[in-house]
């Protein structure tokens, strides 16, 4: 079984002051990964991710996610081969194919159909394999949760990543996968690997380590208001309890969905590191 993996996906914007202490805190609070999201208005993924390199020593960088349709494939492989040179080798390419309609229209860009969107991000993983051929390719990371989706993550990803959303967040709301149909997603993901050995991520979208885990719940409830509170205290993506209680979830979350690897957003920094703290 894989050793567990901790990474924060930071997205707001700052100074060069502010971003080089969040990533030295993210260091310092045991996280193994720094992502950066790929969204217009917040941080850019490449020059950040080059920062956060010099700001520390260990963590691995990831793209979390680039946005496909945003890039010209042979250009993005140049700019990644060059941050991952450039970073001694610590670079994690995350891919997805854009979930956001109104980005793609400030951005000029065509929103066409999955089909296509899903195109797109096939042409940057081919050109990706071909621009690092002779070479070692950073690990890839492929996410999202339909099928076409998880069947090519699961033929060409070192990690595949389960969002653990459900439709309603491609309008920009919060929706969350109900325990069943995360399951199913994860039971997909091994079906399709047919004994591929990969990588499982899991979005985390919620944490409060807290001795009242119900005001926690509830609380996760007025975000996710389609989810009761039993429900969501039963999702993988919420996290809410005790660290130690938090702690023995995700000892559970790896041994049922088979993920070990965790991503929390910029606002759940700290708020996980008591838990880090206790499976690293």
């Amino acid at each position: 079984m894989r050793p567990f993996r901790f990474g924060v996906a930071l997205y707001v914007p700052g100074s060069r002051k502010e971003w080089v202490a969040k990533c030295r805190q993210a260091e310092d609070l045991g996280y193994d990964v720094v992502g950066v999201v790929d969204h217009l208005g917040r941080v850019a993924p490449v020059p950040a991710l080059l920062l956060a390199a010099e700001a520390t020593e260990r963590l691995r960088l990831n793209t979390y996610v680039l946005n496909a349709s945003f890039h010209n494939p042979v250009l993005l492989a140049r700019d990644l081969a060059a941050l991952d040179e450039f970073t001694g080798g610590r670079v994690e390419i995350g891919i997805g194919a854009g979930y956001v309609r109104e980005e793609f229209e400030a951005a000029g860009i065509d929103w066409g159909t999955p089909g296509r969107r899903f195109r797109r991000l096939v042409d940057v993983v081919t050109e990706l394999e071909r621009a690092f051929t002779g070479r070692p390719r950073p690990p890839l990371l492929l996410g999202g949760r339909g099928d076409r989706m998880l069947t090519f993550a699961a033929a060409h990803a070192d990690t595949i990543s389960l969002t653990g959303t459900a439709p309603g967040a491609a309008e920009g709301r919060l929706a969350l996968a109900g325990s069943a149909a995360l399951a199913e997603r994860a039971d997909f993901v091994k079906r399709v690997l047919d004994g591929r050995d990969a990588e499982v991520n899991l979005m985390v979208h919620f944490v409060r380590i807290t001795d009242d885990r119900r005001a926690a719940l509830e609380e996760a409830h007025q975000l996710v208001p389609h989810l009761d509170v039993e429900e969501l205290g039963e999702l993988a993506t919420v996290l809410a309890g005790s660290a130690d209680g938090v702690a023995e979830q995700l000892l559970r979350t790896r041994e049922t969905l088979g993920a070990g690897y965790f991503t929390v957003l910029e606002d759940d920094l700290t708020r996980l590191a008591p838990v880090i703290e206790k499976l690293h």
